[in-house]
This record gives structure tokens, sequence and C-alpha cells, in this order.
């Protein structure tokens, strides 16, 4: 929501300043520019982008008209999640939770919590490494490091498409530089016309070089910026799985691998460690 309101906030401050400097609206719309400068743009991104990342870039885009962060309820009742399991190994044996990382999104306990269901990355990562706990062997040092390294491809993979995109912007300047050239060229041919017209097609040049630039610092580069920040918020809710997971795997008692968990989550989004307590404590595993 807030981007589509950034980019109407950038639209209005843009063509209300033309307009009390005395513009006239239509003078921009300049289609061949348009055309020009979008179309370079789109055979660049597909020239640069492998077919995976120009999918990633278009879903991210999307994504972020509608972007969702974790909010303080969902770590809470990620911990939650967590903690269940945790303390269901404990006093059942790790066994019990073989039928859960098997298959979470039809485990019962798993179903509980939207907030690991409606996220299915999420929800493999955590099955994925408890189920290294399950079927034992696996101390709890290269636990940690295969996560870490599960969290490296993913923020790796996940940082190409905002960094494709950011590169198609830088080059937006210049592909407003071509149309304008391009413009300039027309402009020559009618240099013997009447002033009127030779001043209409060099404002016409001048609209590509004003487009390439507001285009890439007034919307792509600043939707690549938001790509970035979604993917960064993300990634540290599979930290907060990855710190509760390999604290439990060291031996921690359930209730201090959530309090493990519950650290690395930003102050934002922290629950407090009463708050963490008294939910966990409802708890009752039988």
């Amino acid at each position: 929501m807030f981007v589509i309101i950034g980019f109407v906030v950038v639209i209005i401050s843009v063509l209300g300043g033309f307009i009390l400097e005395g513009g006239h609206v239509l003078v921009l719309l300049q289609w061949a520019e348009f055309v020009i400068i979008g179309g370079v743009a789109a055979g660049a991104l597909l020239i640069s982008t492998p077919k995976p990342i120009l999918s990633k870039i278009v879903n991210n885009a999307l994504g972020t008209m509608k972007a969702k962060l974790y909010t303080q309820e969902d770590y809470l009742e990620l911990l939650r999640l967590m903690y269940e399991l945790f303390q269901t190994a404990r006093v059942k044996g790790l066994l019990t939770l073989e039928p859960h990382v098997e298959k979470p999104e039809e485990s019962e306990l798993f179903n509980r919590y939207d907030v690991i269901t409606q996220n299915h990355h999420a929800m493999n990562y955590l099955a994925d490494s408890l189920k290294l706990l399950v079927v034992g062997g696996v101390p709890a040092l290269e636990l940690e490091l295969m996560m870490d390294a599960d969290l490296e491809t993913q923020a790796e993979e996940e940082g190409k498409p905002p960094a494709s995109l950011n590169k198609i912007g830088d080059s937006l300047p210049g592909m407003g530089i071509v149309a304008a050239v391009l413009g300039i060229i027309i402009t020559m041919g009618s240099i013997g016309g009447p002033a009127a017209e030779v001043g209409h097609k060099v404002a016409a040049a001048l609209v590509g070089t004003f487009l390439g630039i507001l285009m890439c610092y007034g919307f792509l580069g600043p939707l690549a910026t938001q790509i970035e920040y979604q993917s960064w918020y993300t990634e540290r809710f599979l930290h907060c799985i990855k710190a509760g997971v390999v604290a439990y795997a060291k031996g921690m008692a359930p209730i201090v691998a959530v309090e493990f968990a519950r650290r690395v989550i930003f102050n934002d989004f922290r629950p407090s460690f009463a708050d963490v307590e008294e939910a966990c404590r409802a708890i009752k595993v039988k």
C-alpha cells in the first residue's frame, strides 16, 4: 500500500510543481519517448536477466504492493510453535516429531499456527531442520552450519532480483538521453521550419531525458530498495527459526531455546520476555 502511495506522491509532486511553474501537462505526453525508453528498458532486462530471475522480479514487484511485515503477534505465534515442538520432543521423545516434520502440511500441530502454514519456505526450513534431529547423527555444530548455508543461499538468491532491477534503473537516464538524441536528430531535420515547430520538437526531445531520470530515481530505484527490505525482513524470520532449533539441538531447555530465538528478532517486532513466557506456559503437552 505504501508503495502505491509513494508512486502517487511522486507523480503529484512532479506534475504539481510543473503546473505551478506554468507548464502544460499535455506537453509531457510524448508517447514516442515512452515507447523508446520503456522498450529499451524492457529489452535490456530481457537480455541481461535469466528467466527465473525475471519471474522473481515480477512476483516481488507485485508483492510490494500488498507486502505484509511479520508483526509482533506473528513472531509470538512462531515462538509458541517452536516451544510446543521442543516440549513435545522433550516429554514424548524426538521420534514423536517424525510425523509432524515428514509432512508438515498435514500436521495437526503445524496447522494450529497460521504464521507458518502460510509461509511454505519457512515451514519446510523448520521441518527439514528438525528432521535432522529426529533421524539423529547430526551434531549441533554441523546442524548450525547447514542452516547457515541455507540462509546464505536464500539471501544470495533473493538479492538477484533487486540487483537486476537496480541496474536497469541506473541505465534509465542513459536511455533517456538516447531518446533525447533521437528527438534532436528529428529536430535538426526541421531546423529551417517555423520557430514554434522547432521549439516543440526540442521540448519533446527533452522530455526523454526527463522521463529517464524520473523513472530511475522516482520509481525503479525505490522499488528495488523496497524489494531488498522485504527480503531482509523475511530472512530475519528464518534467523529466528534457526536460533531456536540450534539452541534446542545444543541441549537447552525448550523455554531457553525459545528465548534464544526471541533475541534475534528486530526490536520493532520483538515480543517481551513476559509475553513469551506467558504464551508458552499456557501450552500443555501431555
